[in-house]
C-alpha cells in the first residue's frame, strides 16, 4: 500500500496494493492492521454506497456534533473528489483538496473528522463505497454550498445535477464556530 500526502495535513491518498492475473485483480479494500500501519487509526463503524449518473454534485457535508472520518473509494465509474478543511484553528481552515477516483486508479482518499465531503460523477454512473468513523445523524448535519466563491472550488463539470437541500446550504464564511465541526481538544 502507498500513502500520498496531501497539501492538507491529515488528509490522505491511499493507494491499495492490487494483485492483477488473467482472471482480474484482487486488492484488499480495507485492513485494520496495514492501515494503522500506515496512520490511518480511526475505527470505521458504517459503511456507505451511492450510485449517481453523470453531472450528479453531492456535497458539502459534514456532520457537527459527531464528526466522521471517512474513506471513500469508486466502486465503477468515476468521479472527482474533494475534502474541505473546517477545522476550527487549523492552518489550512477554509482550504480544499480534490482528488480524482475511478474504478480503473482504485485509489482511495482518506478524510479525516473535520472536513466538509463532496463529489460530482464524471463517468455514465459511479457507485461510491465510503467507510464512517461515526454513524450518520440527519439531527447533525451540516453543509457548505458547492460553489461557495471563497473556497473557490474547480469542479470539472458544468450541467451539475444537485439536490434542492445542497443548493440552500450557506458559505462558509456565513457560519458560525457552532455551526462547524466539534472536535475533541487533544490534550
Amino acid at each position: 500500500m502507498n500513502i500520498i500526502t496531501t497539501s492538507i495535513e491529515g488528509l490522505l491518498i491511499v493507494e491499495p496494493d492490487i494483485f492483477k492475473d488473467s482472471r482480474g485483480f484482487f486488492m484488499e479494500a480495507y485492513n485494520q492492521k496495514s492501515y494503522r500501519k500506515s496512520g490511518i487509526n480511526q475505527i470505521f463503524v458504517q459503511d456507505n454506497l451511492s450510485y449517481s449518473v453523470q453531472g450528479t454534485l453531492r456535497g458539502l457535508h459534514y456532520q457537527i456534533r459527531h464528526p466522521q472520518a471517512k474513506l471513500v473509494q469508486v466502486i465503477t465509474g468515476e468521479i472527482f473528489d474533494v475534502a474541505v478543511d473546517i477545522r476550527s484553528g487549523s492552518p489550512t481552515f477554509g482550504r480544499w483538496e480534490g482528488v480524482y477516483l475511478s474504478d480503473k486508479n482504485k485509489r482511495q482518499l482518506f478524510i479525516p473528522e473535520g472536513f466538509a465531503h463532496g463529489f460530482c460523477v464524471l463517468s455514465k454512473t459511479a457507485h461510491f463505497l465510503y467507510k464512517c468513523s461515526d454513524f450518520y445523524n440527519s439531527d447533525d448535519e451540516g453543509g457548505i454550498i458547492w460553489s461557495d466563491p471563497g473556497i473557490g472550488i474547480d469542479w470539472p463539470v458544468k450541467d451539475t445535477i444537485i439536490s434542492e437541500k445542497d443548493k440552500q446550504h450557506p458559505n462558509l464564511s456565513d457560519l458560525s464556530s457552532k455551526q462547524l465541526p466539534h472536535l475533541e481538544k487533544e490534550g
